[in-house]
């Protein structure tokens, strides 16, 4: 049988925890958004501009495009999000691009403290600290993460499930249904097979066998129908060719270990770093709550039951395909957050009291380690981090009101857990990102180069950069269609014929000495994602004497 919170807790309160809820939401928004207007766009996330920029250039399609053809890895819906936030602005900006991330985290945090409030709210509120803390979480909510998106949809599918037996909410199969649609438009297969385990997890788990078999059987149904649809418009979109391309991008390549392998245990050892503090803290927090569960038998305690048993359904189920990254896990966290935070809500206990203080220690600790790591940075890297003035002041100020609230009891716990999430974010914002976009900034050379190719235009030759890789990065600051011509060994360039523009890394153009190309002068040098290129322009061939 369900537990029901609500015999202890008024619907008058529940509807207290919705609207905070929101302005907790709100104002996780405004924090993930902090500093992100115009920003350039780098590593991985130029991908995503460019479909962007494609699709508003192009119009909407049923897959986004690179160089005008579609790109088999991806359904456009995560695009089209992106494509309606810049239609105001005529252009794709990093807020329009990362804004439907940072809606989705925050939208996250929102449910993450309506799961967990009507238990405790301090333990909603120690549950969000602990989840915004994870470095996964804060890069991929201040970039273009379909991972991120997907585990909002996820937690929204348990949520509802669960809300519909402890919260007397309406059962919502209808929007569960839409859900597990949403997930597979934004990220495959994956986004249905992954919240249809977290939701049956909760059902075996509760007892609800008929109910887990039958919507494990229209989830079944629902992704046949998917998959079907998705290789319908794929067929549509490039015809049989790119059908199967879809098939093996989406499909075999995660299988069968073509996109890379990992070790079966990956998960389960790297998101000790990739998700501290949630991760490592949620399995002290669990092992004591399974040492102490006689003890403390009650909804609060059958919920942590519940996350731990959706957490370990996306890592085992994770696991299976050889394809593994550090963001696919992204739908574990709430719940590991959930579960560290578990300690807060249990009063009794020395081993939760000592897992309470070992988490306080650390975010009391946490602004100064910060300061001490800048200032060694700083030393190791001067000319990388020259003004970081502005965020030791912050840090300062932030690791003296930690050691105040240290003294007022009241206050302590949420007091620290905001000094540490405000520490953290602030570092990474203030100092990580400018690092980051200095290091591997693409626009400023492309921008440049691409002035000079406009004053004498010729075709654009791009030379060993990888049509999806360096390439999409010198696109992505290329505000038009443009169709270069990609070659990858120095032979295929003894075949162009002038007037060209090439664009390659210094490496490649020093590689060409005793080639015709290595007399050519550089027009262009410059720092393009952490390497040296350059830009060079073949003449036309001269015409020969009649």
């Amino acid at each position: 049988m369900a537990s029901t919170p609500l015999a202890r807790t008024s619907v008058a309160s529940l509807t207290t925890v919705r609207q905070q809820s929101l302005v907790l939401g709100a104002l996780a928004l405004l924090l993930f958004i902090a500093g992100n207007y115009q920003q350039a766009a780098i590593g991985f996330d130029s991908r995503f501009v460019v479909f962007a920029q494609e699709m508003l250039r192009n119009g909407p399609g049923f897959f986004p495009t690179t160089y005008g053809e579609p790109y088999a890895d991806y359904s456009a819906t995560s695009t089209f999000f992106i494509y309606l936030l810049s239609l105001p602005f005529g252009r794709v900006i990093s807020l329009t691009a990362w804004l439907p991330t940072a809606i989705a985290s925050a939208v996250m945090v929102s449910l993450v403290y309506r799961l967990v409030a009507p238990y405790s709210r301090l333990w909603a509120l120690i549950s969000i600290a602990l989840l915004t803390l994870s470095m996964t979480f804060i890069t991929e909510t201040r970039a273009i993460s379909l991972d991120q998106m997907l585990a909002t949809v996820a937690f929204s599918i348990f949520y509802l499930g669960y809300a519909a037996d402890h919260f007397k909410a309406p059962r919502r199969m209808g929007w569960i249904l839409a859900l597990l649609v949403l997930g597979f438009a934004i990220r495959g297969p994956i986004g249905l097979v992954v919240p249809t385990g977290m939701l049956c997890s909760y059902y075996v788990l509760n007892g609800q066998w008929r109910r887990m078999f039958i919507f494990g059987l229209q989830a079944l149904a629902l992704l046949a129908i998917c998959i079907g649809v998705l290789l319908l418009l794929a067929d549509l979109s490039g015809g049989p060719t790119f059908m199967h391309e879809v098939v093996r991008m989406q499909f075999t390549s995660r299988m069968d270990g073509s996109e890379g392998s990992s070790s079966v245990l990956y998960y389960f050892t790297s998101s000790t770093g990739n998700y501290a503090l949630a991760y490592p803290l949620a399995i002290l927090a669990l092992a004591t709550a399974l040492l102490t569960r006689k003890e403390h038998q009650g909804p609060a305690l059958r919920l942590v039951q519940f996350c731990a048993a959706a957490g370990l359904i996306v890592m085992i189920g994770l696991s299976i395909p050889q394809a593994k990254k550090a963001r696919y896990m992204l739908p574990m966290l709430p719940m590991a957050a959930i579960i560290a935070a578990y300690p807060f809500q249990v009063l009794e206990g020395r081993l939760f009291a000592w897992l309470r203080g070992l988490t306080q220690g650390i975010w009391l600790l946490l602004p100064g380690l910060l300061i001490t790591g800048l200032l060694v940075a700083r030393h190791r890297f001067p000319e990388q981090l020259i003004s970081i003035g502005a965020v030791l002041s912050v840090l300062v100020v932030l690791q003296v009101a930690a050691l105040a609230l240290l003294f007022k009891p009241q206050w302590r716990t949420g007091g620290l857990a905001a000094c540490a999430v405000l520490a953290v974010w602030s570092s990474y914002i203030l100092v990580v990102e400018p690092v980051e976009r200095t290091l591997y900034d693409t626009r400023s050379f492309t921008q440049a180069a691409y002035e000079l190719i406009k004053r004498d235009p010729a075709p654009v030759v791009l030379h060993n950069m990888g049509k999806d890789a360096k390439a999409i990065k010198f696109m992505v600051n290329v505000q038009e269609d443009l169709r270069p011509v990609f070659t990858e060994l120095p032979a295929s360039l003894d075949a162009l014929q002038g007037p060209a523009w090439l664009v390659m890394d210094k490496a490649d153009y020093q590689a060409l000495q005793g080639t015709r190309f290595a007399a050519l002068p550089i027009l262009l040098s410059g720092r393009f994602d952490k390497n040296d290129y350059v830009l060079l322009r073949l003449p036309p061939a001269p015409v020969k004497a009649p």
